[in-house]
């Protein structure tokens, strides 16, 4: 069965995440009931930032984090390239230990937790950062796709029996250099010994609409951006399917790694089901 196979020190995984940096992530996000309004710039790097700290604690183990993925983020915008800032900076797939070492700084935030009464009190957190929001120049997505496209290429020839890698492209526009599903396709065309490259697609709006997360069919998508973008992502796989139920998230059978209009929420949920790997060893 695909994508079942057992992620492990020896046999890692990788996540390639393509990050819009483009003049319209200035632009506000739809709240999805967050409350303050954030740029999308802010947004999505502090979701990212956020899952990749998630990450970090999940494989952390008495002797340090344990290198089960090897992650990339690439930005584009102005400029195509590493959007890792410090140690990282320029780096592509980095083993995440050395992302969880190198945090380009560690900010302290308000959490709200709960307070044993039924109630939530306001404490301040670590916050480690490893990518500033970017919002500059226009939305080179076809050349970002075919920058992880040489990625993950490298990554099926170097370990052919892993996971597949999962490339996660957070956009709020259209792209401004050309058709992208030509090199989304070719992308997808990339197997391991356990499945087909997963590619997945978030379209963050400052749109009231509300968000359509995880279709399984573009009838009902409301343009043609839209219907390509879908067109570009991956089915979920059973194990995320079956994720995305328990938490509450309406899917079926050939629903695909796609959400259109997503409210800060959903791009939380987004990523927390784009990266869910098989059990770790």
């Amino acid at each position: 069965m695909a994508y079942s196979v057992e992620i492990s020190r020896a046999n890692p995984t990788c996540f390639v995440f393509l990050l819009d940096q483009s003049t319209s992530m200035e632009d506000p996000i739809a709240a999805g009931g967050e409350g303050t309004p954030k740029r999308k710039a802010d947004a999505v790097a502090d979701a990212l930032n956020r899952l990749l700290f998630e990450l970090s604690l999940k494989c952390a183990k008495e002797e340090g984090v344990r290198d089960y993925f090897h992650v990339a983020v690439l930005g584009y915008g102005a400029r195509i390239g590493s959007a890792f800032g410090g140690e990282l900076a320029g780096r592509d797939l980095v083993p995440l230990s050395q992302v969880a070492d190198n945090p380009l700084r560690v900010e302290e935030r308000a959490k709200k937790v709960p307070d044993g009464a039924g109630g939530l009190v306001e404490t301040m957190a670590r916050f480690p950062v490893w990518v500033d929001p970017v919002a500059n120049g226009g939305t080179p997505m076809t050349q970002a796709l075919g920058q992880a496209a040489a990625l993950v290429e490298r990554w099926v020839g170097e370990r052919p029996g892993s996971f597949p890698p999962i490339v996660l492209n957070l956009t709020d526009g259209e792209s401004t250099d050309g058709d992208p599903s030509e090199v989304a396709s070719r992308l997808r065309s990339l197997a391991t010994a356990d499945g087909p490259v997963l590619v997945f697609n978030l379209h963050v709006s400052a749109g009231q609409a509300a968000p359509i997360v995880f279709p399984a069919s573009d009838a009902n998508l409301p343009d043609d951006f839209a219907r390509l973008l879908f067109g570009m992502s991956s089915p979920l796989p059973p194990h995320m399917l079956h994720y995305a139920t328990t938490q509450g998230i309406a899917v079926s059978e050939g629903s695909r790694g796609f959400v259109f209009n997503a409210d800060i929420t959903s791009v939380v949920q987004f990523l927390d089901i784009g990266t869910r790997a098989t059990d770790l060893r």
